[in-house]
């Protein structure tokens, strides 16, 4: 792939506002060694994304401008030095590789956090994987959680409290989730009991457990996880994506990403048998890549958005 070739993305020009966002002509890069390069079908959206562009917590770039993503799916048109596994033509899915995004239409990945998309699941399904329905399946792995335990989900109407969701309730694990009352459909379609967030949120568990719940995953952090974790039996039972501090001092832990091509197979298969859902409820294209970041931003979307590049 000649590297004088360009292809268009979406990013920002410096950390800070949505008004620091443009679509980018880049030039198509050559894949590093352990890199694929990828003409990407479909692309996910995270919250780490609009965090990135602000300023973190997480990642921020180094280089800019830079474009946003960190998930795609898409099909593999160059494999660097030291790739064994993947060949041109391969329809993968995976992490973006440091320094490359995802909102475009060609990205690089690391071949060690990329999997073949099994035929049964979609672009955009695959696409959603990556980031929050693996970060559920490593956070409910390490859980271990018991057939006949409960598991409260903190802020489970997003996309890693989607799967989390389904994750626990097929191993047999009874789940409570805190969410807003306009999501109180989605949430029972996961087989979960609703409980509405905000102060009060422990008293309103007791009713319905009275003995609290065996297990907490947390999304939200701060003030919330302080009162959730008064509900757990045993604050190691406690794990956080949102707020790595506040959940060690609580007696709690974050949870060990493991972004191997061994687990994103393993989350794959579970999507192509039917036994898990990523919830992909909005697609747009490329050119609407600012509204669906602005609708992750708003914190209102109901499971996942993701952007189709290709057809």
């Amino acid at each position: 792939m000649a590297t004088t070739e360009t292809f268009r993305a979406y990013g920002f020009s410096a950390v800070g506002g949505p008004e620091n966002q443009l679509f980018l002509d880049l030039p198509i890069p050559a894949p590093g060694p352990a890199e694929l390069l990828v003409e990407v079908r479909a692309a996910g959206i995270n919250p780490a994304d609009w965090k990135s562009r602000s300023g973190g917590p997480g990642p921020v770039p180094t280089e800019f401008p830079a474009v946003l993503g960190r998930e795609v799916s898409g099909v593999v048109r160059a494999v660097g030095q030291d790739v064994g596994d993947f060949a041109v033509g391969d329809e993968v899915f995976g992490s973006t590789a440091p320094g490359a995004g995802g909102y475009g239409e060609y990205s690089l990945l690391w071949a060690e956090s990329s999997a073949k998309k099994p035929p049964q699941v979609s672009w955009t399904d695959a696409a959603a994987l990556p980031v929050a329905v693996c970060t559920a399946y490593d956070a409910i792995v390490s859980l271990g959680l018991p057939e006949g335990t409960t598991l409260l989900v903190n802020g489970i109407g997003g996309g890693v409290g989607v799967a989390a969701a389904q994750l626990a309730r097929n191993g047999g694990v009874a789940v409570v989730g805190t969410a807003s009352e306009g999501k109180r459909e989605l949430v029972e379609s996961l087989g979960a009991t609703l409980v509405g967030y905000g102060p009060g949120v422990a008293a309103r568990v007791r009713e319905l457990l009275p003995d609290g719940v065996d297990a907490v995953f947390d999304m939200v952090g701060g003030d919330a996880l302080r009162e959730v974790a008064t509900l757990v039996k045993d604050p190691a039972d406690m794990i956080s994506i949102a707020d790595k501090a506040l959940v060690k001092e609580l007696g709690g832990r974050d949870v060990e990403r493991r972004r191997t091509t061994r687990v994103y197979s393993e989350v794959a298969a579970l999507v192509a048998d039917g036994s898990l859902s990523p919830h992909v409820i909005d697609v747009r294209p490329l050119d609407e890549a600012p509204q669906a970041l602005a609708a992750v931003e708003s914190g209102h979307a109901m499971g996942k958005v993701v952007l189709e590049i290709r057809a």
